[in-house]
């Protein structure tokens, strides 16, 4: 399912937020209102600094759905420089060192610049791809999830940073992390709908972890990757018609038109069977509504938890009859799945659109891509 999408300020109602921040955030006489990084297609951060010092202030905005005029700061310290009295964000006195990831996707972010290394921590080992993360199973601290955290472990693995996401409000963990004094940060990409604005998010966390350098390399990298593989479509004429997702909780939800899934499937040279919904938020539709949209479509992806196609007809037996069934043009992104369970498309994807879009591109006009897929595999008969 495609969750929706959070209500975001614009970039410049963002700046003078970080600015009214950095305003009363002074460190051996600086103010951090200086623009070091300007976000190119992300919209949940901005990093500032001041003229004379290396510190950094990293403000996140709505990092989670439903949020409304929600920042977080975080200040990282360059040595010599101090936070004042009456900062209320996380203060890191310097590059993070010892990381705990609260999301896989946060583990792709921090391998992408070289920085695996650094995690002591992770929720959910077992559902982990990273081959640096699993070969350290044994150091790695499982601190476990939402709601049944494992506090011991977490204090253990002695963390500079911990590294949150939120869905639907702030993380059950915030508290605790507050509790101990222990720095965190919201990472947003979990909202962003734009590709290209997920993988972004790799640059605050170079910051964090004081490789500001090798993580902006890594990102402009991406964006030229993408429109790449964009181009091989730009001529297409037929643009067929795609079905997203299955039933959640006996309900069938169709992302927005602007949603992070459906840029990728336009972006890949196909059109979304639902264009009814422009608003900014999941909408439910009946099951009645779901099967003529499926029969209608030419490829039906994003099967949930299902890798066959006896598997989802045994969920699903309407559906067995749908043009998509018929046809074996069912596809899921769960072709790099671990054996416990997980999922490398929701962890390495996010530094990955290009090798999203190619895969999506090869289902939709199998000719113009001869690369293997990554993520993606055909429903088996």
């Amino acid at each position: 399912m495609t969750l929706s999408r959070t209500k975001y300020l614009s970039l410049p109602a963002l700046l003078f937020a970080a600015v009214i921040v950095a305003g009363c955030t002074k460190s051996g006489g600086h103010n951090y209102d200086k623009e070091i990084y300007k976000p190119k297609y992300a919209s949940g951060f901005v990093i500032t600094g001041a003229d004379g010092s290396d510190s950094r202030l990293i403000t996140v905005s709505n990092p989670w759905q439903g949020a409304d005029s929600v920042y977080m700061s975080l200040l990282v310290l360059a040595e010599g420089d101090e936070a004042p009295a009456g900062f209320d964000g996380k203060v890191l006195k310097g590059p993070a060192q010892r990381v705990v990831c609260t999301s896989s996707s946060h583990v792709a972010m921090l391998d992408a610049i070289g920085a695996a290394d650094r995690i002591v921590g992770v929720s959910g080992i077992d559902f982990i791809s990273n081959k640096n993360v699993q070969s350290r199973k044994g150091e790695i601290a499982d601190i476990g999830y939402d709601g049944a955290y494992d506090y011991e472990s977490l204090v253990g693995a002695d963390p500079d940073l911990v590294l949150l996401y939120g869905v639907t409000g702030a993380s059950g963990l915030e508290g605790k992390l507050r509790e101990l004094g222990i720095p965190y940060m919201y990472v947003g990409e979990y909202v962003e709908e734009d590709p290209l604005g997920k993988a972004e998010w790799v640059v605050p966390l170079a910051v964090a972890t004081g490789l500001a350098d090798k993580g902006k390399a890594v990102f402009e990298a991406i964006p030229p990757r993408y429109e790449a593989v964009k181009k091989r479509v730009a001529d297409v004429a037929a643009r067929p018609v795609v079905m997203l997702n299955t039933p959640y909780r006996d309900q069938w939800f169709m992302p927005s038109v602007s949603s992070y899934m459906v840029r990728l499937v336009n972006d890949a040279g196909g059109t979304y069977a639902y264009n009814k919904n422009t608003g900014n938020t999941s909408v439910p539709i009946d099951m009645e509504e779901a099967y003529a949209l499926t029969d209608g479509a030419d490829f039906w992806i994003n099967t949930g938890t299902y890798s066959t196609l006896p598997a989802l007809r045994a969920a699903f037996p309407k559906f067995a009859d749908t043009g998509p069934f018929v046809n074996r043009r069912v596809f899921n992104n769960n072709r790099l799945s671990t054996a416990n369970g997980g999922n490398d498309f929701y962890e390495s994807s996010v530094v990955h659109p290009d090798l999203v879009l190619r895969d999506l591109v090869k289902i939709f006009h199998p000719d113009l891509v001869p690369e293997d897929f990554v993520y993606y595999q055909r429903l088996a008969d």
